[in-house]
């Protein structure tokens, strides 16, 4: 397989960009002195996830049993399945144990973690459970200075559950893009997230895991006193919401979709190509942002951005070019039928789903399908 034979649309990793934001994350925790447990549901790759575990990483962040299914019948075992436990997937979860997968699981509220104890009391199945801690408002999980932090707590651990930890996820740090707001959540998420742990030791209960992570927290943290690991995911491959957030530049972007112009509507400055919602998905994340970037920013084939020139509409397989601000009359001559273009994806999770399998572009030239999995 060569560059020029890929069919298009193609998810295309760049293997350079993707190892030097694997080494930059790993790098920076290691700087904080903190183990990194990778969030992989960006990529649900086993060669990805391969190069972020030979690069230190110790164990994994997954969004689904699926993941921990699929990375633990590659050699992973150790496993944080990082979404409030359902009572319906206890026996999925129960299944992976047994194996041997040290998968850890997920509560924050009594009823959840009394069907965790009921469950794990009738197959004889201490459970590691982590209890989630709200540190922003931001989506799930229980505040630090709640009271049924220590009742779910208790709970866990007078069921004969194996009481792990605290984790947290300040998700509102995709909502600030300057330097000084975020350093002031990461710091919230680390002091709200040791505050929990610091309560339920103090109720005389362990509490070893203090786990915490978002791609910018981590990048931002000034310290992480009191934290044990980092989670984060997105960074792998960046995109350009985490660039409006001020993490990335669009060059360190090393996930892109490859596209051929198919068509022009000249005297609406638009050029036709078809990569459409299927090839970029429904991801409007930039449009609150600083700069909306529509679909996603038009790169030249190799990679070379077009600052002006965005993906401005999409439909199921077709997608529409255009220029920011004046439209571009001449974008017939400028991108003739036939040319094959980039685009950077707002959000790489998104546009990654949207993909059976990665053609991954080596530095030498060569290229590698690389494939991902779906499901739960």
């Amino acid at each position: 397989m060569n560059f020029e034979s890929l069919n298009t649309p193609a998810a295309l990793i760049d293997v350079a960009q993707m190892r030097r934001n694997i080494e930059r994350m790993q790098q920076r925790m290691n700087t904080l002195g903190v183990s990194f447990r990778p969030h992989v549901k960006t990529t649900k790759c086993e060669q990805v996830v391969k190069a972020q575990m030979d690069a230190g990483a110790r164990g994994i962040t997954v969004s689904t049993l699926k993941e921990a299914e699929q990375f633990f019948a590659s050699g992973i075992g150790d496993i944080v399945y990082a979404v409030g436990m359902a009572p319906a997937k206890l026996a999925q979860a129960h299944a992976l144990r047994r194996q041997g997968c040290a998968l850890k699981i997920v509560a924050d509220s009594v009823a959840c973690a009394q069907a965790i104890v009921a469950f794990g009391r009738e197959h004889a199945e201490p459970f590691e459970v982590w209890i989630e801690i709200d540190v922003d408002g931001h989506r799930s999980g229980i505040a630090p200075d709640d009271d049924a932090l220590l009742d779910v707590a208790t709970t866990l651990s007078d069921g004969g559950m194996h009481l792990g930890g605290v984790l947290a996820h300040a998700g509102s740090s995709y909502d600030y893009d300057t330097p000084a707001e975020l350093v002031r959540i990461a710091e919230q998420e680390r002091s709200r997230c040791v505050r929990a742990a610091e309560r339920i030791r103090s109720a005389g209960l362990r509490c070893d895991v203090v786990s915490i992570g978002s791609t910018p927290t981590a990048l931002a943290a000034e310290h992480l006193d009191g934290i044990t690991e980092v989670r984060a995911g997105v960074y792998v491959m960046f995109d350009l919401v985490m660039h409006n957030v001020g993490v990335n530049d669009t060059s360190d972007i090393a996930l892109s979709v490859l596209t051929t112009v198919i068509g022009h509507q000249s005297e609406k400055g638009w050029a036709i190509v078809d990569a459409g919602w299927m090839a970029m998905s429904r991801d409007r994340g930039t449009q609150r942002q600083k700069r909306d970037f529509g679909y996603g920013l038009v790169c030249l084939e190799n990679g070379e951005a077009l600052g002006e020139y965005v993906l401005s509409g999409a439909n199921q397989e077709h997608g529409i070019i255009s220029r920011a601000g004046s439209p571009d009359l001449e974008i017939g001559e400028r991108f003739p039928i036939g040319t094959r273009l980039r685009i950077l994806p707002n959000h790489a999770c998104a546009t990654g789903a949207q993909h059976p399998a990665y053609r991954a572009v080596n530095p030498d030239g060569s290229i590698e399908t690389w494939p991902r999995f779906y499901g739960w």
